[in-house]
C-alpha cells in the first residue's frame, strides 16, 4: 500500500506505518521504537553519516564492476550518496547510537535512506523496494559488520584531523605568549613550594612544548585505522561477496575517501579487534589530562587578586558569584578541567566494552564510537575555547612577578655552588626568620663580593633561557609532518 500520506512496509516480524516524508523503513522505525538512551540522533556526527554513505558508494561500485548490481540501480545508489556526503538528507539519520545489534540499526537506516532517496531518482515511489531493495541492492555483498566499523574508522579518521587542527592552534596561542612574557622573570616552584626563578616565558614554552607531543600521538594513533575489514562480512569469511570484491571495494573506498585504507591480512581478527579504539581513546585521555594540568595552573597562577599567586590575570568573562560583588572565577580552565573528567570516564567504558567482545563480534561497538566521538568533539571544542576564550587575553603581573623573585629564599640555590651547601641553608633560614632577602644577608656578612653577588643573581645565570627557549617544543623534532594525504602524515587544514 502506498500514498503520499504514509505507506506500509513489511518484515519478517510484521508491518509499520511509515510517515510519507521519511526515506528510512521499517527497520529504523523499529529501531527508534527500541532505543531511547542519549535523547540524540546518529546524524549528530555528521562525519559518521558521511563515512557511511562513502562505504556504501564504495561498495556499490565494487558490485558494479563485478557485475553483481545493474548499471541504473548502481548509478541511483551513487548519486544518493554522493547527496548525503554533500549534507542531504542527514535528518533521515535518526536511529540512537547506543544501540544493541552492533550497529544493524545504524546499518539499515543508511540502507533504507539511500534506497528510498535511489527509488525517488529513478523515478519509484518511496518502499517499492522490489525495484531497488535496501538489503539487496544497498547492502549487497555487505554486512553490518564490516560496514560499521570500517565507516567508524573512516570518520574517526577525519575527527582525529580536525582535533589535531585544533590542538595545533592551541599550541600555537601558547607558544606566542612564551614569546611575550620571555622577559618576565618570576618564581619556579615544586610541591607548590619556592623553587628558583625561571620565566614566565619558560612556564608557557613548556605548555606549547607537551601540547605538541599529544599532536604527534593524535596522527600516529590515526593511522592505525587504516586497516579495514570491508568485504569481511558478517564473520570475516568473506560469505556472499564475488570474487575479488575485498580488494576492488578497498581500493574505490581509498580513491572516494583520500585516505590510504588497506585490507586488514586476516579479517577473521580484524572483525572483533577494537584495539585500535582502546589506544585512541588512551591518546585522548593523555591529551585531555594534560591539558587539565596546565588549567590547574593557570588557576594556581591567576589565584587572588590579593591573596593567591597573582602573577597572571586570565581575561574576564562573567560575574563569579551571586553574593561577593567584584568576584571573577576562572571559568573557562574549570570547564576544561570537567571535559577532561568526561574524557576521562569515557576511556574506561571504552575499555569495558572493547574487552567485552565474545567470539567473531564485539557487539558492543556503538557504545566506543559513541564515546570516542564525543570526546573528540568535546576536548576539540575545550581546545578551541582554552584558546579564543584564555590563553589570547592573559597578560602578566610583571613587577609583582619580579617582587617575588626579589623576596624569595629560593634564589639561594644560584649562591649555594660558591658559598656552599651548608652555608646557603643558614642563609636560607635566617633569611626566611627574619624576613630579609637573601642578598642583604650576605652583604652584611661580607660572604661575596657586590660584584660576584651580581653575577650569580643575574638573570642570565639563574635563568638559561638558551636552554629552554620560547619555541622549546621545536627542538623535539619541529614542527608535525603534513605529507602525501592518508596513513604517512595527512595534511591537515
Amino acid at each position: 500500500h502506498m500514498s503520499a500520506i504514509s505507506r506500509i512496509e513489511k518484515d519478517f516480524l510484521g508491518e509499520r506505518e511509515i510517515p510519507g516524508f521519511c526515506y528510512n523503513g521499517i527497520q529504523t522505525c523499529r529501531a527508534l521504537e527500541n532505543f531511547r538512551i542519549t535523547g540524540t540522533a546518529i546524524s549528530r556526527t555528521a562525519e559518521m553519516v558521511r563515512a557511511l554513505a562513502l562505504v556504501k558508494m564504495a561498495a556499490c561500485l565494487a558490485n558494479r564492476d563485478l557485475g553483481v548490481l545493474p548499471e541504473d540501480i548502481a548509478a541511483a545508489i551513487v548519486t544518493a550518496c554522493n547527496e548525503i556526503i554533500d549534507g542531504r538528507w542527514h535528518e533521515q539519520f535518526v536511529v540512537d547510537p547506543i544501540q544493541g545489534g552492533a550497529g544493524t540499526s545504524t546499518n539499515m537506516n543508511a540502507n533504507e535512506v539511500i534506497a528510498n532517496r535511489a527509488l525517488e531518482l529513478l523515478g519509484h515511489d518511496k518502499g517499492d523496494y522490489a525495484r531497488v531493495h535496501p538489503n539487496n541492492h544497498v547492502n549487497c555483498s555487505q554486512s553490518t559488520n564490516d560496514v560499521y566499523p570500517t565507516a567508524f574508522r573512516l570518520a574517526l579518521y577525519n575527527m582525529l584531523s580536525t582535533l589535531s587542527g585544533q590542538a595545533r592552534y592551541l599550541r600555537e596561542v601558547f607558544s606566542a605568549k612564551a614569546a611575550e612574557f620571555a622577559d618576565v622573570v618570576k618564581m619556579g616552584r615544586t610541591q607548590l613550594q619556592d623553587a628558583v626563578p625561571m620565566t614566565l616565558g619558560q612556564e608557557f614554552a613548556a605548555f606549547a612544548t607537551t601540547i605538541n607531543e599529544d599532536i604527534e600521538r593524535i596522527l600516529e594513533a590515526r593511522n592505525l585505522l587504516c586497516e579495514i575489514n570491508l568485504g569481511a562480512t558478517a564473520i570475516g569469511t568473506a560469505i556472499n561477496t564475488p570474487r575479488g570484491y575485498a580488494r576492488v571495494a578497498v581500493a574505490h573506498l581509498r580513491r572516494l575517501s583520500g585516505i590510504d585504507f588497506v585490507l586488514s591480512p586476516n579479517l577473521i581478527e580484524a572483525t572483533w579487534d577494537t584495539g585500535a579504539y582502546v589506544q585512541i581513546s588512551g591518546v585522548l585521555k593523555r591529551y585531555a589530562i594534560k591539558l587539565s594540568k596546565i588549567c590547574n595552573d593557570l588557576r594556581l597562577l591567576s589565584s587572588g587578586p590579593r591573596a593567591g599567586f597573582n602573577e597572571i590575570d586570565l581575561p574576564k568573562l562573567q560575574p563569579g558569584s551571586s553574593i561577593m560583588p567584584g568576584k571573577v572565577n576562572p571559568v573557562i580552565p574549570e570547564l576544561v578541567n570537567q571535559v577532561a573528567y568526561l574524557v576521562v570516564g569515557a576511556d574506561v567504558t571504552i575499555s569495558m566494552a572493547s574487552e567485552n567482545g565474545q567470539l567473531q563480534l564485539n557487539v558492543m561497538e556503538p557504545v566506543i564510537a559513541h564515546c570516542l566521538f564525543s570526546s573528540i568533539d568535546q576536548i576539540g571544542r575545550a581546545s578551541l575555547t582554552l584558546a579564543d576564550k584564555c590563553v589570547l587575553g592573559i597578560t602578566a603581573n610583571r613587577r609583582h612577578c619580579q617582587e617575588l623573585v626579589e623576596n624569595s629564599i629560593g634564589v639561594v640555590t644560584a649562591l649555594s655552588p660558591v658559598l656552599g651547601y651548608e652555608t646557603a641553608c643558614r642563609i636560607a633560614k635566617e633569611a626566611l626568620a627574619g624576613g630579609r632577602q637573601v642578598a642583604a644577608l650576605v652583604r652584611d656578612e661580607g660572604l661575596l663580593s657586590e660584584e660576584e653577588l651580581q653575577r650569580l643573581l643575574s638573570i642570565d645565570n639563574m635563568v638559561h633561557r638558551h636552554v629552554s627557549d620560547t619555541g622549546a617544543y621545536r627542538e623535539k623534532g619541529g614542527e608535525v609532518p603534513e605529507g602525501k594525504a592518508g596513513c604517512e602524515g595527512q595534511a591537515v587544514q
